[in-house]
């Protein structure tokens, strides 16, 4: 054994040494021919080698259809929807979805984004309302981050003139004053809420096919007289919520034609069983209304 390694001694003979140079030439010789995949930490991959999976994949814009490219640029931002106003917004007397859902729905599948909804609609709202929700930490957050904001408000303000004329005390006068007197708090409350969304925000106002009852369910409930009488508070409550929209910029989007046509459509098939909000045909109808409306996205 030797003293330092504890090895045996290696017979130092010609014939052994000469076989042992020969297995390292050999040796050698099967590493230098293997060098290329089995050297670990490479400084770089060869040039002729196919890219690897992990490689993040760029796609040619020219490469691309047209709904492509508009996911890519829509999904930076979400289309987000907010609703505000009354009962027309919130869907009552209506087992079916609002609106505003389907509106939403339909837009986010024009521009290739899915679409969250946010509807903060209310049964029986008034203007004064309204503002009252625009105090709410959460209304605001929600026109914070909306896309889009839809209002429909003003019928319910309207709504003790039915009284009056049932007791033959509004006359064109009575309809004139009341119509008008929505001017200054429509003006104020639109204003606010286009404080309150994005500059990059559409906001869209929608008028009324009737601030009443109608259809069917309103000539048994009024009688005569009151068809023609409702149908004229409703376009000048229309008037001055298209004039309040205009001020902001907003479109107004038109109610009344998609239920009524010109005046003598009868609007009960789109009317609920109450003859004073829309079924689900008739939110249909003001989806339909409400994206033929919207600006398209470039």
């Amino acid at each position: 054994m030797d003293a330092a390694t504890g090895r045996p001694r290696v017979r130092r003979t010609t014939t052994l040494v000469a076989v042992l140079v020969a297995v390292v030439l050999a040796l050698a010789a099967c590493a230098t021919g293997g060098s290329h995949s089995t050297t670990v930490g490479s400084s770089a991959p060869s040039s002729s080698a196919s890219p690897s999976s992990s490689s993040p994949t760029t796609v040619s814009p020219s490469s691309t259809t047209g709904a492509d490219r508009g996911v890519s640029r829509a999904s930076a931002r979400p289309l987000v929807v907010t609703g505000l106003g009354d009962s027309v917004m919130s869907g009552t007397a209506c087992n079916c979805e609002p609106f505003i859902s389907t509106y939403a729905t339909a837009l986010g599948a024009h521009q290739h984004v899915p679409a969250k909804v946010t509807n903060l609609g209310k049964p029986g709202l008034t203007v004064s309302g309204l503002a009252k929700q625009l105090d709410t930490e959460s209304t605001l957050q929600a026109l914070a981050s909306a896309s889009v904001v839809v209002v429909t408000i003003g019928a319910n303000d309207l709504g003790p003139l039915v009284d009056r004329w049932r007791n033959g005390d509004c006359s064109d006068q009575c309809v004139s004053d009341a119509t008008t007197g929505l001017s200054a708090p429509l003006d104020a409350v639109l204003t606010r809420i286009k404080a309150a969304a994005p500059d990059s925000a559409q906001i869209l106002v929608t008028t009324y096919w009737n601030v009443f009852e109608d259809g069917a369910v309103a000539d048994a409930d009024y009688g005569p007289g009151f068809a023609s009488w409702s149908d004229a508070v409703t376009l000048a409550a229309n008037a001055q919520i298209c004039r309040a929209a205009d001020l902001i910029g907003a479109p107004c989007v038109d109610l009344y034609v998609p239920f009524n046509g010109s005046g003598s459509k009868d609007p009960t098939p789109l009317l609920a069983e109450d003859g004073d909000h829309p079924n689900a045909a008739g939110h249909d109808a003001i989806a339909k209304a409400l994206l033929a409306a919207t600006a398209p996205t470039p």
